[in-house]
C-alpha cells in the first residue's frame, strides 16, 4: 500500500531565512518533538544520517535512523528516508519526509513537509502508525525559532 500526507505553514519571514534551518543540521537543534536527534555520519547533506529518538509512548517504537537522500538548496527542498528501526520494523518498505520551503513573498514563506510510505500488504494495518503530526509540531517549534531570532 502506497500512501502521502502533507501540510505547511505559512511563516513571517523569508523562504532564505527558513531555509538556513530546514537545510541544514542546525534542524536538529530548535525542534523539541524528538528526545534526541543523533547525527551518526555526515555534515547535512546528501548521505547524512541521523538517529531519531521519540518522546516515551508517543509510537510503538522508540527510535529510527534515516539518511538524507535530497538536499536541494536552489529548490529548497530536504529529503530523508528511514534506512533502519522505527517504521522497518513494522513492515514498511519506504518511509520518506520532505520539506520543502515555498516563496510566498520577500518576507514570507511555506514551509512543507510530505510523507511518502509504502507498506507490505501483509502489514497493510500498520499504515495508522503514520502521522503528520509529528512534523508538524517540529514546524511550529521551527517557526517559533525563526520568528525570535529573525529579523526581516
Amino acid at each position: 500500500m502506497h500512501g502521502t500526507l502533507s501540510d505547511g505553514l505559512e511563516v513571517n519571514v523569508p523562504a532564505q531565512e527558513a531555509w538556513q534551518i530546514y537545510g541544514t543540521l542546525q534542524i536538529t537543534h530548535v525542534t523539541h518533538t524528538f528526545d534526541k536527534i543523533e547525527v551518526l555520519q555526515g555534515d547535512g547533506g546528501v548521505g547524512t544520517t541521523l538517529k531519531l529518538t521519540l518522546p516515551a509512548g508517543t509510537t510503538v517504537f522508540s527510535s529510527y535512523e534515516e539518511m538524507y537522500t535530497k538536499v536541494d538548496d536552489e529548490k529548497m527542498i530536504k529529503e530523508a528516508e528511514v534506512i533502519s528501526g522505527g517504521y522497518f520494523d513494522l513492515g514498511f518498505t519506504l518511509y520518506r519526509t520532505r520539506f520543502e520551503i515555498i516563496e510566498t513573498s520577500k518576507t514570507s514563506c511555506i514551509p512543507k513537509t510530505t510523507i511518502e510510505y509504502d507498506v507490505n500488504e501483509e502489514e497493510v494495518a500498520n499504515f495508522t502508525y503514520v502521522s503528520i503530526l509529528p512534523m508538524i509540531s517540529m514546524m511550529k517549534d521551527i517557526a517559533t525559532y525563526l520568528l525570535e531570532n529573525t529579523k526581516n
